[in-house]
């Protein structure tokens, strides 16, 4: 794992339509017990929330998770589907009003998988555009921080319950 160089780039939401289907990454470290979570910047709506982000046409969800990854943190590191994810739904009611049209019109639904990927215990993240502040904390506490209920209750499936 090592981190990858930071550039800055536009808002990409302004030439992306994008498709209903998003990968969400918790990160941990120090065995679990302090969850990555980031600040989206204001033009991204000024929530706390995971790593996450949309399928690219082409695109695994796994190769989405670890090209988000990289991209929002510099974090390179392998996600491994299969072994801790989660698959959810959320409406594009919940999302932003300036948001929903950057969405291909017949999305009803967004189809969420979630990673989980393991941190060296003393790295921090080189946060991109789309965030201005990140935190670590545990597990119940980033549970109870996330705006979306959806990624809240995945992530306490997966790092609370320990449920695959």
């Amino acid at each position: 794992m090592w981190n990858a160089p930071r550039r800055k780039v536009p808002d990409p939401y302004c030439l992306i339509v994008r498709t209903g289907m998003e990968i969400a990454v918790f990160v941990t470290r120090k065995s679990g017990a302090e969850v990555l979570i980031l600040h989206r910047s204001a033009v991204q709506g000024g929530y706390w929330h995971v790593v996450a982000g949309g399928v690219e046409p082409g695109e695994t969800a796994t190769e989405a998770a670890e090209r988000e990854l990289r991209e929002e943190t510099g974090l390179v590191a392998n996600a491994e589907a299969g072994i801790e994810v989660v698959e959810y739904v959320y409406t594009l009611t919940e999302e932003p009003a300036g948001r929903r049209n950057h969405y291909d019109p017949s999305v009803a639904q967004v189809n969420v998988t979630c990673f989980h990927v393991t941190a060296p215990d003393e790295w921090e993240p080189n946060l991109d555009w789309e965030h201005d502040d990140h935190r670590w904390c545990d597990p119940g506490e980033a549970f109870t921080t996330l705006r979306w209920p959806a990624t809240a209750q995945a992530l306490r499936k997966l790092l609370i319950l320990g449920e695959n």
